[in-house]
């Protein structure tokens, strides 16, 4: 399916007072006290109260722990200036084990983690700061859990939740009352199920993202990736199938992947394409049926094949008018591994890598550049990419950032912070929501968690959120038949849908075959089309001031009508039209009326029932 958008496009730092987002990428704005050692830096926004919850990793006297930051629309820390400790009745291990965190659909916020002991627990905290689900949490999976955890918010106030041991992985659905769904085991005889990402399905369910590794030789594993379906209740829903087929790889190289806004996602992977060749960042689609859209099972490389260059280090967003994926990444010199150029480019859900070899973003030389992350403006229309430019040696860097329109075509280039101190960088930025997107890192010398939003306009401070476009709502209940008139030896195809509200401009009809696009006029919810016998796949949209729609569907989800049009019917099977149903001119409209008697003479087009029940189409004169 498709909707096009045609428009343009170690010391603590203490404050007493509350901070807001500013305009100065000298002094950005100060969100938390941290160790100097933080690190592990997520963020996620709730969409519905525009809060921003903010989670780091700090030594304690319990080990490596999580600590959480509230903040308002407006930068406005919520909670005390050191944020609230999820782990604070738990052992954690000295090293990461691996934490998760996400803003639920309720206003709250969980975060999950490993304890010393291996098992894996999830602490929910409401917006004002209590604990949902009690101080200690919920230890999930009766205790398996393991060193790695994944969250996704549901759509009631629940989520889901990954954790991988040596071995196997599991999952499980926690409602927002802190009950948890029967959990999933996701294992195999001869092989590791392991490094699992989760992304939304249709219905409230759930695509599993895994990898399947066995052992091949020192430092090396052979390794596939895997997508399957499940509904909360822990039923599967989709078929296991192999996105990436098996290939031998360093096991450190593990995949990502993001929704495509259509129920299915997007997988992206570096990997050196087997023993011996070059880095590359290579991509897998799969749709809301779970069914891979690329049929290499080697995915689709971002660039070129290079043996003198690697293509890693990729961040990647979806496009929510076209769907596409615009993927971030770096090119780096395979032979010392300084070079740092950032590319940026544009892959549909076919595999069509549309901006060839991509478009340079930065050229920054030898001297080193990272944190790289693309988020895509919430209605459409352009992204905006984000990342460090690098100084010198050690960490110090700048805060950088440049928007685009659809085409790669710069909009704007904004630098975020000119502050030169050393910066350890976010694993993620929030994402566009209300018009800003935040980034956030933690001054490695002194220790503080700062942060910086950026609007749509490249601007920072006080950010207008931008008008939501009107609805871009598709037809419904798309169907379609065969008619053959054996009087005249014509053959024809015969459209119905159900118009949306509110009415578009007009609707262009799709035929596989015919480059021109049929445009009909709005009143009308019925086509009719001569054609020659065949077999036709027919696509319908509706057409608005500022957008196209996806497909219509047809009563049983598929968002295509294919008819057979036939060169002829047996003669037995003729029987006599006993109740009109619809009558069309030969431009395939509609026409209000239900007798024959009462059009003016010409030919038409009658649908009726016949004695019989059955339902069918003829060509009649007046």
């Amino acid at each position: 399916m498709k909707k096009f958008y045609l428009f343009i496009i170690a010391l603590a730092v203490s404050f007493t007072v509350k901070a807001q987002w500013v305009n100065d990428p000298v002094n950005n704005t100060f969100i938390a006290n941290t160790s100097a050692d933080a690190g592990e830096i997520y963020l996620s926004t709730d969409p519905v109260s525009g809060d921003t919850y903010m989670q780091w990793c700090q030594f304690a006297s319990n080990g490596w722990v999580p600590k959480i930051q509230r903040l308002n629309a407006a930068g406005e820390p919520q909670w005390d200036a050191s944020g609230l400790q999820p782990a604070i009745q738990h052992t954690l291990a000295s090293w990461s084990q691996g934490v998760a965190m996400v803003a639920t659909t309720d206003n709250a916020v969980v975060s999950c983690f490993s304890t010393e002991a291996e098992n894996s627990v999830a602490v929910k905290i409401n917006a004002d700061g209590t604990f949902a689900w009690g101080e200690a949490g919920i230890t999930l999976f009766n205790g398996a859990g393991g060193s790695r955890t994944e969250l996704l918010a549901g759509d009631d106030g629940g989520v889901w939740a990954l954790a991988t041991n040596n071995t196997n992985s599991y999952l499980c659905y926690i409602n927002a009352d802190g009950t948890t769904n029967p959990t999933i085991t996701i294992s195999d005889d001869t092989h590791i199920c392991t490094f699992g990402q989760l992304v939304p399905a249709n219905d409230g369910n759930v695509f599993l993202v895994y990898e399947k590794e066995q052992w091949a030789y020192t430092y090396f594993y052979e390794k596939d990736i895997r997508v399957v379906g499940y509904a909360k209740d822990g039923t599967q829903i989709s078929d296991d199938i192999e996105l990436m087929s098996p290939v031998t790889i360093p096991g450190a190289y593990i995949h990502y992947v993001v929704p495509d806004g259509l129920g299915g996602g997007y997988v992206y992977i570096w990997h050196a394409g087997g023993i011996g060749g070059s880095f590359n960042t290579y991509v897998f689609h799969f749709n809301q049926n779970g069914a891979s859209t690329i049929m290499d099972l080697n995915g689709i490389p971002v660039h070129s094949l290079d043996p003198d260059n690697f293509y890693i280090s990729a961040s990647a967003t979806v496009d929510p008018a076209s769907h596409d994926l615009i993927v971030f990444y770096e090119q780096t010199d395979e032979y010392s591994q300084t070079q740092c150029k950032l590319y940026m480019n544009r892959i549909t859900s076919y595999g069509d890598r549309v901006w060839g070899e991509g478009i340079l973003v930065l050229d920054n030389g030898i001297t080193p550049c990272g944190g790289l992350n693309i988020d895509a403006f919430e209605y459409g229309g352009g992204f905006a990419v984000t990342y460090y430019k690098g100084l010198g040696s050690g960490s110090q860097a700048t805060v950088e950032a440049q928007g685009f329109d659809m085409n790669g075509n710069s909009l704007w280039n904004t630098q975020m912070s000119s502050s030169t101190y050393n910066k350890t960088g976010g694993n993620n930025n929030t994402g566009f929501h209300g018009g800003q997107n935040i980034v956030a890192w933690v001054k490695s010398d002194t220790g503080g968690l700062y942060g910086q939003n950026i609007g749509q306009l490249g601007e920072m401070g006080e950010i207008t959120p931008p008008t939501p476009p009107a609805p871009c709502n598709a037809p419904t209940d798309f169907q379609g038949e065969a008619y053959y008139n054996a009087q005249t030896a014509s053959s024809a195809a015969v459209l119905s849908w159900t118009a949306p509200d509110p009415l578009p401009l007009h609707y262009n009809l799709y035929v596989e075959g015919v480059k021109e696009i049929i445009e009909i006029d709005a009143e009308y919810t019925s086509y009719y089309q001569e054609l020659e016998p065949g077999d036709y796949i027919f696509k319908l949209t509706a057409v608005y001031d500022d957008c196209e729609s996806d497909f219509a569907l047809t009563p049983n989800g598929d968002d295509y009508v294919l008819i057979e049009v036939v060169l002829s019917v047996p003669e037995n099977d003729y029987e006599e039209i006993v109740n009109i149903v619809e009558i069309y001119n030969l431009n395939g409209q509609v026409l209000n009326v239900d007798n024959i008697n009462d059009l003016s003479n010409g030919v038409y087009i009658v649908k009726g029932v016949t004695a019989s029940g059955k339902t069918i189409i003829r060509k009649v004169c007046r």
